[in-house]
């Protein structure tokens, strides 16, 4: 089971709060920037990109401030840990930041992650992201090395995303579920669930599998 993290595990986009230690207006642009890439109406890359180089600055404590700002979305843990019981592996996928998603993985007990990195010299961000870019393709990439690693046949597999940069995983996994979605990742999956709660997703999987 692989998820998605902002909006989805967790009730924030961490960019969102990330900016909102900056200023109002920086926060107001980013959030503008990410619902607009979220909705799939620009370029995810591109928009990350614009969005990152507006954090320049941001220093570690305000980092420790935005992830003690985040919010667990309801029934996640709760998800996490029947999954685990039934022997499956849950990991999380996300076009944020591992500074943010590692102690959140580290919170669920997820079995693996991924996220994109960010660039820090003297204690503070410098505006530029390392490496690849997680978006929609190397999410759904990763579902597939993830499920090759462990030697899962994709149609054992459940994606669970809510935006533009969600929708090849949705399309690619046994199971895409749509949770609290804009229309293009809901176009994109299996089903979807309109209540803010994750363990509904136990009840959707009990049906398909049994």
């Amino acid at each position: 089971m692989v998820l998605d993290v902002d909006s989805t595990l967790t009730r924030d986009e961490g960019i969102d709060l990330l900016a909102a230690a900056i200023s109002e207006d920086v926060a107001n642009t980013v959030a503008g920037i990410t619902a607009s890439a979220m909705r799939g109406e620009i370029d995810f890359e591109q928009s990350l990109r614009q969005r990152v180089g507006a954090l320049r600055g941001v220093t570690r404590d305000q980092m420790s401030h935005a992830i003690s700002q985040v919010r667990i979305t309801p029934g996640a843990q709760e998800l996490i840990s029947r999954a685990h019981e039934l022997g499956h592996l849950v990991g999380a996928v996300s076009g944020g930041f591992h500074d943010m998603v590692d102690p959140l993985a580290d919170e669920l007990t997820l079995d693996m992650n991924a996220a994109n990195r960010l660039e820090w010299k003297g204690g503070v961000l410098t505006g530029e992201v390392v490496g690849p870019i997680i978006d929609a393709k190397a999410k759904a990439a990763t579902l597939e090395q993830w499920a090759l690693a462990h030697d899962i046949d994709l149609l054992n597999t459940v994606a669970i995303g809510d935006g533009g940069n969600d929708v090849e995983m949705l399309r690619l996994a046994g199971v895409g579920i749509a949770f609290m979605a804009k229309p293009i990742a809901q176009q994109a999956a299996d089903v979807s669930i309109t209540e803010p709660d994750l363990s509904l997703v136990l009840g959707i999987l009990a049906e398909r599998w049994g």
